[in-house]
């Protein structure tokens, strides 16, 4: 991949669960089964499903990324919160402070979150050799252009460095759809 080329993760709608959760939502000793491993280290698209309900409707089929987790996210788009009339911030993974919850449903019983949704903000996953090499520091907003047809430039998509992180652009699917962008495509920083 030549020098400011990045893939494309396009992440629809799903969830990561406390172990506490897991259990919960699909019974005592449940541990999550692996559907397709994720580009990122360690994760996985789990084959279970859960459903979302928020005061205006419900969203079945939500897939739940694995492994567990200390804290139980629901990342959605924005075209979800007015499906389920749930109006979180955007927010970097992790942050929950100020977020509102919702009910989680499986096929074992249902919580009740207090919070924890959240639009994921853009972001790019870079390996801590690659970010050096490119002279970007974590955190750093760059600016990245997707799409061939209907290209965009995506502002303040955020970097997010580690040695645990493999290179991939995260962006959500109303972000993917508005550019016609897929999985595995590729994006171009403009600016750093």
């Amino acid at each position: 991949m030549n020098a400011k080329q990045v893939p494309v993760g396009v992440s629809a709608r799903h969830i990561h669960l406390t172990e506490e959760h897991i259990a919960h939502l699909f019974g005592d000793g449940h541990e999550l089964k692996v559907l397709k491993k994720l580009l990122q280290p360690g994760l996985f698209a789990a084959e279970e499903t859960v459903t979302l309900v928020g005061p205006k409707g419900e969203i079945g089929n939500v897939r739940v990324i694995g492994p567990a987790r200390r804290a139980t996210q629901v990342e959605i788009s924005l075209t979800d919160t007015r499906l389920l009339g749930v109006y979180p911030p955007v927010r970097l993974s992790g942050r929950h402070d100020g977020t509102p919850g919702l009910t989680v449903r499986g096929p074992a019983g249902e919580i009740a979150l207090e919070r924890g949704v959240i639009i994921a903000a853009r972001h790019l996953h870079l390996h801590t050799s690659e970010a050096r090499a490119w002279g970007i520091a974590d955190r750093q907003l760059l600016r990245v252009r997707i799409g061939k047809e209907r290209p965009v430039v995506l502002e303040d998509v955020v970097a997010r460095v580690s040695d645990r992180f493999a290179l991939e652009l995260h962006i959500d699917t109303d972000e993917a759809n508005a550019a016609g962008v897929k999985t595995g495509d590729i994006g171009h920083i403009v600016e750093t």
